[in-house]
């Protein structure tokens, strides 16, 4: 297994299934393995778009990977942005370490990921989870995010002091006493029914056995680990200090995060703008939810130009 500390291996491309014309799974771009220094190995997806295009980066949630989260949004962004989505540490083909899993440490691996590829300033787009990692890279390293993408994530996932610590104490005794192969075999279907109180919606099987095949690849620890990150994470004091153009995408029917938690974190953030998508908290495997990203990433594209023009005076975006 991989640490913080192993040898570089170079970025190769993965020679996967995910091109082939069968129906194995979503089309996908292949993806490099990256060495990060003094981090480890991250696996990143990756979208070429028009030349002198600005990056888009996706940011998965909680028990997802980049390909599973966000195969819906590779082709409509690619027609605008360069994308980049890696799988975070713990997560699929990412980074795996013997340190605690922690939501800063995912901030820093993208920092890193970021100056490697010098594709910054990015758009930085987060998923649930995805959405506190993507507020603690731009709280981390201002300089590296021109805008953000907040998706079906708030400034805390739990409400209450003593829901949040009662949480966290669950997933932290989890994460030191479950089975590596329980937690294979339990995980998916405790966070559809349990976690997010509904079914996942009927895919072709060939698809599910896909999806599967993506989680299989988590690091039991790390994502229970995750789970105790998410239960403590709290930026409702300092989220009112994002000076970048935002945009807040708000599933209305989500029983994982609470669409007024959302709306909560969208009238925080000044001159947010804020959208809305008639769904739960697996909406982004519907084909409507790419397009709804790529609308919000214009949206924040198309501001940071008007702030960018010489004589602009700082206000209505």
């Amino acid at each position: 297994m991989a640490t913080d500390e192993s040898e570089p291996g170079g970025a190769t491309v993965e020679p996967d299934l995910e091109q082939s014309t069968d129906w194995s799974g979503p089309p996908l771009p292949l993806g490099d393995r990256i060495w990060l220094r003094g981090r480890g190995t991250m696996f990143v997806r990756r979208v070429e778009g028009p030349p002198g295009a600005r990056t888009v980066l996706l940011v998965h949630g909680w028990l997802a990977s980049g390909g599973l989260n966000w195969f819906q949004c590779f082709e409509p962004l690619g027609e605008h942005f360069n994308v980049i989505a890696p799988d975070l540490r713990g997560h699929g083909r990412g980074i795996r370490s013997r340190r605690r899993f922690t939501l800063a440490d995912c901030a820093e691996d993208l920092a890193a990921l970021i100056e490697r590829e010098k594709c910054g300033p990015v758009i930085a787009v987060g998923y649930s989870m995805g959405g506190p990692v993507v507020q603690l890279l731009w709280r981390h390293h201002p300089e590296l995010v021109v805008g953000l993408g907040l998706c079906s994530t708030g400034a805390e996932f739990v409400p209450g002091n003593r829901e949040r610590y009662a949480f966290a104490a669950m997933m932290s005794v989890a994460a030191g006493t479950t089975r590596v192969g329980q937690v294979a075999a339990l995980l998916p279907g405790m966070v559809t029914r349990t976690i997010f109180g509904m079914r996942p919606p009927k895919r072709p099987g060939t698809f599910a056995r896909w999806a599967r095949s993506e989680m299989v690849r988590h690091d039991p620890r790390a994502i229970l680990e995750a789970g105790h990150a998410i239960g403590t994470y709290s930026s409702k004091h300092w989220i009112h200090e994002v000076d970048v153009p935002t945009s807040v995408l708000i599933t209305t029917r989500d029983r994982a995060i609470d669409p007024t938690a959302q709306s909560r974190l969208a009238l925080a953030i000044p001159d947010a703008h804020i959208n809305r998508i008639d769904d739960g908290h697996v909406a982004c495997v519907n084909p409507h939810f790419g397009r709804k990203v790529t609308d919000c990433c214009l949206d924040i594209e198309r501001r940071v130009q008007i702030a960018e023009r010489p004589g602009y005076s700082g206000s209505g975006l």
